[in-house]
């Protein structure tokens, strides 16, 4: 607890006045813009104008499947501008290139530019550095410390051995028993149950460091993981009471009464509660929802923003899906959010992202 907390701890009162700022992007504050150069200025206007574009034109949007690269790591989302695509690329790059050198200047002064272009998703290469600047993990002391954690023994390590074949068992760098994946991802764990003898292991976090894994190593994604339990109340979730989980769906079931009552009179006329479908947001941060490529846009952002961001996903979910989840029993409720919902927005992570952004969320409220 006595590390220095991140430019912007998830739950601090600026935490408040930034949401206040997302809720009308018409009011930029006026200091930012000051910071900006010319080129930066052109960039933000056409990250909003291509915001616009998204709304406006969701027809689109199943078209363009084929026009883009890997994990969402391109500015551009409309088919209309992907003959540009190439060139907005190579000048996103050079751009995470200059806020990478330039960090401290761009947290204090270029905030509402740096927070348009996470929400954008982080180039794939600057993932690894960007992650563990936006949490602040690039000296901790305790990376010294994990070579010797690594040589002692956990309480917790045949849980570990049990959980970890069943994390991402898809993908390459998880796949086999002697995959270096699993290797690394069980020493992370072990790591970590042993500095935070309280929490110890607690299911569902390796998905958050496996994620961790797939961009950087070991000893990064472990002093990563370190800060995201202290600073993120993710320490709170994982806690083996799981009050803290209790709370989230208490305050995610607020907002469903609030914002889609007919859903809700629905969802309890069948039973089906909050936590059934809701928990796994939470504790995996949509991982063993969505496919990476998605999960891994939602999870810039949580970098940057904190667990608000999974309120707002959430909703946007439920939003989209109102009309269809009505008309559904309790089994088939479970069947949809398991088979439907997971495949809504592959081909077009930023449309989610957007709808995101439209849900309502008052912090204080939330606090309250």
């Amino acid at each position: 607890a006595a590390m220095a907390s991140p430019a912007v701890s998830p739950d601090s009162s600026s935490h408040e006045a930034l949401s206040s700022v997302n809720s009308a992007p018409a009011c930029s504050p006026t200091s930012d813009s000051e910071n900006l150069s010319p080129d930066e200025l052109e960039l933000l206007a056409k990250l909003e104008e291509q915001n616009r574009l998204l709304e406006a034109d969701s027809k689109s949007m199943r078209s363009m499947n084929g026009s883009r690269r890997n994990s969402g790591s391109s500015l551009v989302s409309s088919s209309s501008a992907s003959s540009n695509l190439s060139h907005l690329e190579e000048d996103t790059w050079i751009l995470w290139g200059r806020i990478v050198n330039e960090w401290d200047e761009w947290r204090k002064k270029k905030e509402k530019l740096l927070k348009e272009l996470i929400r954008k998703g982080i180039p794939h290469h600057f993932r690894a550095i960007v992650w563990q600047l936006l949490c602040s993990a690039t000296d901790m002391p305790v990376k010294n410390q994990y070579s010797e954690l690594l040589k002692m023994s956990s309480p917790c390590e045949k849980l570990i051995r049990r959980d970890i074949a069943r994390t991402y068992p898809e993908h390459e760098f998880f796949k086999g028993q002697d995959s270096l994946g699993q290797e690394v991802l069980f020493n992370v764990m072990k790591a970590y149950s042993l500095v935070d003898r309280e929490v110890g292991y607690c299911q569902g976090s390796a998905f958050i460091v496996g994620l961790l894994l797939m961009q950087m190593p070991e000893e990064e994604a472990f002093c990563v993981f370190v800060r995201l339990m202290q600073e993120y109340r993710l320490r709170e979730l994982f806690k083996p009471s799981m009050a803290e989980l209790g709370l989230c769906i208490y305050q995610f079931e607020y907002m469903l009464q609030e914002q889609l009552p007919e859903l809700n009179i629905h969802f309890r006329s069948q039973s089906f509660l909050t936590s059934m479908y809701a928990s796994s947001w939470f504790l995996t941060l949509f991982l063993t929802t969505f496919p990476l490529p998605v999960a891994t846009r939602v999870f810039d952002i949580f970098m940057y923003e904190g667990l608000e961001i999974v309120f707002r996903v959430g909703m946007a979910l439920l939003q989209f899906n109102q009309a269809e989840l009505v008309q559904l029993d309790m089994e088939g409720m479970s069947q949809y959010f398991q088979k439907v919902i997971p495949h809504q927005f592959d081909s077009c992570p930023d449309k989610l992202i957007l709808r995101a952004f439209q849900v309502k969320y008052n912090p204080k409220k939330m606090k309250r």
